[in-house]
């Protein structure tokens, strides 16, 4: 066979349903393949938007994701997605094309140094030079993406190779287990929790790409241990928990650092170091215990006292089975600030009416519509951060957000990804319309697969993450500032449903329309971001802290 079909008979060895992406002349060899193979392509409008669908599609199924890029700019076009799936431990393989590299009659057109070009921002990446090192080269880049700590692997197949004949196979794949924690360190661990007055429970990034739930699930209810979370970590445990003290999504300062400052041990499962940190390290503040698959790396305001390397789930496991709750343990502060906070979050909902729409109102108005299944994508900006502090999930993996690269222009390709994936639940993208703005042609592609989702667009007609920090910093206001079309007209202009919010009081009653309704519904959202400034900044320096 040609070496182009013994590809896509490895990719559908390793179960890839869907590729990504936006072929060109250099694939057609691989275009056809795929054709004839049971894996569906998914023709997108940008190569960005396609990687970010590729790696939602793994941070959802741990599995690879895959996109396919032609040579030149299609490739260079991936590269955003392909940071954006390294930093956050997505697993994904990019495919790009390439010119014949045996012979060639057209000198450098197009071509640059795509391998030397993802080196760093891949976990690999390499040029397939023989169609027989084919079914090696693909098993081993999807072991090594999906590895912990995944990300993204990348395969370059020139036009040459993928052409000829090749008379090899798919290499059998099969389940790798990971390694358990020492049991020096895991009764280390006992001994320090039992002998802690304050322990905290924090849930990172990691434990939320694995199975951990059940575990984590047994050891709060035995221990009866208080939990937060990174954003990146929501999710993990069903946040309307009695023991849930929040989310970090502030760097410090917050109702949720006051509790912070207060544990003389913190319990920190699956830490990721790209998040910003939930909590600083000194010399004399809290004793720290890493249980993550890999060890910690060391930095100033980092550097646990106990680290238990391997499987997280049987790590917590085994210190769960062996552990006993002592009667020294002391959360009065941590449930006191859950307390707060829970009324804090519900008298400042209740109270906001005003038009534009605050963006608490709009947390609380998606979360009460939202099934617990349901699926809310985000783009990025400052929503970002009121969705981490307020929205409380419910399940694992329904409130996908980036806290690693931070891009804009993933909030609707990540819907899309979503929606194929699970295709029966409801799947809401809130996006800024700078982010919106970026990746606005996929609108086109969700339509053309008929897909049932909705997209919410805060418009304030500014970069208003950027806009809040340059005010913060008293800097006048300079260069953030743009126009938009009318999301209406251009939700029509695709075949799309078009809604323009014109009372805050309507929100609701059109989120539940738009999500019960089949098709694309885009929700063109006036949002007034004052409060950025009220809540965010003046008063958390004031003294939020209960003592």
């Amino acid at each position: 066979m040609k070496a182009s079909e013994l590809f896509v008979k490895c990719l559908e060895n390793e179960g890839v349903q869907y590729i990504f992406g936006i072929p060109g002349e250099e694939n057609l060899d691989l275009l056809e393949a795929i054709r004839k193979s049971s894996i569906n392509l998914i023709l997108t409008r940008h190569e960005q938007a396609a990687g970010f669908m590729a790696a939602t599609y793994g941070r959802l199924t741990g599995k690879s994701g895959v996109c396919i890029s032609t040579l030149g700019p299609g490739a260079t076009n991936l590269v955003t997605a392909a940071a954006f799936a390294q930093l956050g431990g997505m697993p994904m393989v990019i495919i790009t094309g390439q010119k014949p590299i045996k012979k060639s009659k057209q000198g450098r057109f197009q071509i640059i140094n795509v391998v030397n070009m993802m080196k760093p921002i891949t976990k690999n990446t390499i040029q397939i030079v023989n169609g027989n090192s084919i079914p090696i080269l693909v098993r081993e880049s999807f072991r090594l993406a999906e590895e912990e700590r995944p990300g993204t692997v990348h395969l370059e197949l020139p036009e040459d190779i993928a052409s000829e004949e090749t008379n090899t196979h798919p290499i059998e794949t099969h389940q790798v287990r990971r390694p358990i924690a020492e049991m020096k360190a895991i009764a280390k661990a006992i001994e320090m929790i039992q002998n802690a007055k304050n322990p905290l429970l924090l849930i990172g990034a990691a434990a939320n790409r694995k199975r951990t739930q059940k575990m984590l699930k047994f050891f709060i209810d035995k221990t009866g241990i208080p939990f937060f979370n990174t954003q990146m970590g929501k999710g993990v445990i069903d946040e309307r928990d009695p023991l849930y003290l929040g989310t970090a999504a502030l760097s410090d300062n917050d109702y949720i650092h006051c509790a912070i400052n207060k544990a003389d041990l913190i319990i920190n499962v699956g830490h990721d170091i790209v998040e910003k940190p939930p909590f600083f390290m000194s010399e004399d503040s809290a004793k720290v215990i890493h249980i993550n698959f890999f060890s910690a790396n060391i930095d100033e305001v980092y550097f646990p006292q106990l680290e238990v390397i391997g499987d997280i789930a049987n790590a917590i496991w085994q210190i769960s089975e062996e552990i006993e709750k002592q009667n020294s343990w002391d959360f009065g502060y941590f449930l006191d600030t859950i307390k707060i906070q829970s009324e804090k979050f519900l008298r400042d909902c209740s109270r906001y009416s005003q038009y534009p729409v605050v963006p608490q109102k709009i947390v609380a108005d998606v979360r009460e519509v939202m099934p617990p299944d349901g699926i809310v994508t985000l783009d990025n900006g400052i929503y970002k951060i009121w969705f981490a502090r307020n929205y409380k999930v419910y399940q694992q993996n329904t409130l996908l957000l980036d806290n690693a690269l931070a891009s804009m222009g993933a909030g609707l390709p990540s819907a899309i990804a979503a929606k194929l994936v699970f295709p029966e639940r409801k799947v809401l993208a809130v996006c800024g319309d700078g982010g919106f703005m970026m990746n606005s042609q996929e609108v086109e592609t969700a339509l053309r697969l008929n897909l049932d989702l909705t997209v919410l667009i805060l418009n304030d007609g500014a970069y208003g993450m950027i806009k809040w920090k340059q005010k913060a910093r008293n800097f006048g206001e300079f260069g953030l500032d743009f126009n938009n079309p009318d999301f209406l007209k251009y939700a029509e202009s695709y075949g799309a449903h078009g809604h323009f919010l014109k009372n805050t009081s309507d929100l609701k009653s059109l989120l539940e329309k738009c999500l019960n309704d089949k098709g694309v519904h885009i929700i063109d959202v006036p949002v007034d971001y004052s409060e950025n400034e009220k809540v965010l900044i003046k008063e958390l320096q004031e003294n939020v802290c209960l003592l």
